[in-house]
């Protein structure tokens, strides 16, 4: 087993290190010397799309059905190519009227009915709220399966006392953060550069670690290293689903990446220079194929090791 001190002594170390950038961010913001003002910062930002979905669902459901889960990147792949003419409008209409979220967005679109923003903030809180669930069951998850380590085993639903839920104490941690450096500023035409700042790390330290992974994996698995080769692989199934279910979740994805909070706020909120969305066009997409480059041979791996089904296919990338 890996003690519970080493893997919270290194989680709070990444804590403190984003802690770190987003403080240094925000002093030289302070000084007049911003360090976001930048192209590729802004483009990095975005990459907060692939959250723990990417690292669980998108191999699980690729174990699941094969090319399937490549609708949920498709999308925002295509959007991207709007983003020239759509976002820079969004960006200039939001610096315009002084948007500061999704909500104030749509309802200054239908002369600024503080009735339809309030819907509009009510639906959005009520939806992301299973989705942040999600993400903190996710690094409960990690925790657990790393604990265990070597022996891989799933984790369990049993009653825990509330301080040592881990998802618990992450979501304390990033409600912290986010009152650091996030919400305890509400002027509008002031952006939260030590946030941006950390997301662009947070982006690439998570691509990095997939990419890294997955070499290792993919090395593994076509016998680099002397391990012997399996008899046969698993039916991985490469069926395409039917189109219009590709259209539909891939339009659903397309939405979700200029519509999610998250999303608005740093892609249209966030912006500094509406110049900055040139890059993105090409840069975003770009992550979204790196980031996914693996996605299979992963699948593929984790369905070699463990034929019997008893590790969830959403934990391979980390069971492996």
């Amino acid at each position: 087993m890996i003690g519970n001190a080493l893997i919270i002594g290194l989680a709070f170390a990444y804590l403190g290190l984003l802690f770190g950038v987003a403080y240094w961010a925000d002093r030289r913001a302070d000084q007049g010397r911003s360090v976001i003002a930048h192209p590729t910062i802004y483009a990095l930002s975005l990459a907060v799309y692939c959250t723990a979905w990417t690292f669980y669902g998108s191999v699980g459901r690729a174990a699941a059905s094969g090319l399937d889960f490549l609708t949920i990147y498709l999308g925002p792949t295509l959007m991207a190519l709007l983003w020239g003419s759509l976002l820079v409008k969004m960006v200039r209409v939001s610096k315009a009227e002084r948007i500061t979220s999704i909500a104030d967005f749509i309802g200054s679109r239908y002369g600024k009915s503080q009735v339809l923003g309030g819907l509009v903030t009510v639906i959005a809180v009520v939806g992301v709220v299973p989705y942040i669930a999600l993400q903190l069951k996710a690094i409960a998850w990690s925790f657990q399966i790393l604990h265990h380590y070597p022996e891989v085993r799933m984790p369990g639903d049993g009653d825990q006392p509330l301080w040592g839920d881990t998802a618990f104490v992450i979501a304390l941690s990033l409600a912290a953060f986010t009152i650091l450096f996030g919400t305890r500023q509400l002027d509008a035409s002031e952006r939260h550069e030590g946030l941006v700042a950390a997301i662009a790390v947070e982006s690439l330290v998570k691509l990095v670690a997939f990419l890294v992974a997955g070499v290792y994996i993919t090395y593994r698995l076509l016998n680099l290293e002397g391990v012997a080769p399996p008899p046969s692989l698993p039916p991985l199934s490469p069926d395409i689903p039917p189109l219009l279910d590709w259209l539909a979740i891939s339009g659903l994805a397309a939405l979700a990446v200029m519509l999610l909070p998250r999303q608005f706020q740093v892609a249209v909120v966030e912006n500094g220079d509406v110049r900055h969305v040139r890059r993105a066009i090409w840069l975003f997409p770009l992550y979204l194929f790196l980031i996914n480059l693996f996605v299979l041979p992963i699948a593929v791996a984790g369905l070699v090791v463990f034929p019997d089904g008893d590790v969830d296919a959403d934990t391979f990338m980390l069971t492996l």
